[in-house]
């Protein structure tokens, strides 16, 4: 496996905070040619510098998770986010980190996986909503596998008659008359809800001006759903923000009338932030 001097990945953490998370396509072909590796060596020695993203104040089990998408030529960075004092439920696992990490920044496909622990059955059944869970590779320290051999005799979407899959989804053409910024209304009608209709999204501003969001990302197990708050604060420590420390200027919810079920999910862990962390919450009607 390649090895990433201390310069190399000074430089590496600096990007991905810059870029929440992404390493982009040409810094992908430059890292390949400069350690002499292919791109499945690279995302495993990434491994080490995705979990400095981690913040586990429970656990003190750090891990890190790097996505290929071989369409874009992007890597996604993807790391464990724990809440003190918030039922441990309401964690993001690395895994679900990359994957909504992925998703956000647009990535259209996830070729492969690295983690460095083999993933939870939680984690496992996340993947298996992915439009690509079918042919997806993960890598682990143990070796290479398919999804399949790790979660056998599967329950998944279309057990519920859902043809949709994380990923492959368009957005909804769905007018938003809200007060909200109109990237906000976009992250709404991308918002992946098959099983409960909630077009959900959040949007964090910083004080500095940067902006992050998350979407409400469903899951056929129902547990291993992904709420928008906690999509938007694994964004922001993707960005290398530690959530106490965070300089937070406004946080926005928006829901969908008729099925909201995110406001409490929300409050629970903006308690992690510092100061004022009290939340503008939207509803919308669909026409």
């Amino acid at each position: 496996m390649a090895l990433i001097d201390d310069k190399t990945e000074l430089f590496i953490i600096e990007s991905c905070k810059q870029s929440h998370g992404v390493i982009k396509a040409d810094l992908v072909n430059q890292l390949t040619s400069q350690l002499n590796c292919d791109v499945e060596s690279l995302q495993q020695a990434l491994l080490p510098i995705a979990a400095k993203f981690a913040q586990a104040p429970i656990s003190s089990f750090y891990v890190g998770a790097v996505i290929f998408d071989k369409i874009t030529g992007n890597m996604y960075f993807g790391a464990n986010l724990e809440f003190k004092h918030q039922a441990l439920s309401l964690v993001v696992h690395a895994e679900q980190a990359a994957i909504n990490n992925a998703w956000i920044n647009g990535a259209k496909e996830i070729t492969t996986i690295a983690i460095n622990a083999a993933p939870c059955g939680f984690c496992r059944q996340f993947m298996n909503e992915l439009s690509t869970a079918g042919t997806l590779e993960i890598l682990l320290p143990t070796g290479r596998y398919s999804l399949e051999e790790l979660l056998p005799c599967d329950f998944g979407p279309k057990d519920l008659g859902n043809q949709e899959a994380l990923m492959a989804k368009s957005a909804e053409q769905v007018e938003i008359s809200l007060p909200i910024s109109e990237q906000l209304k976009e992250q709404v009608r991308l918002a992946y809800v098959p099983y409960s209709k909630n077009m959900s999204a959040a949007e964090l501003v910083l004080t500095d001006g940067r902006v992050f969001y998350g979407r409400y990302a469903e899951n056929a197990a129902y547990s291993p759903s992904l709420s928008p708050m906690s999509s938007v604060l694994s964004q922001l420590a993707l960005a290398g923000e530690t959530l106490a420390d965070a300089k937070v200027e406004r946080v926005t919810l928006v829901e969908t009338k008729g099925c909201e079920n995110q406001k409490a999910v929300a409050e629970a862990v903006l308690t992690n932030l510092n100061g004022d962390s009290s939340l503008l919450h939207h509803v919308f009607e669909t026409k």
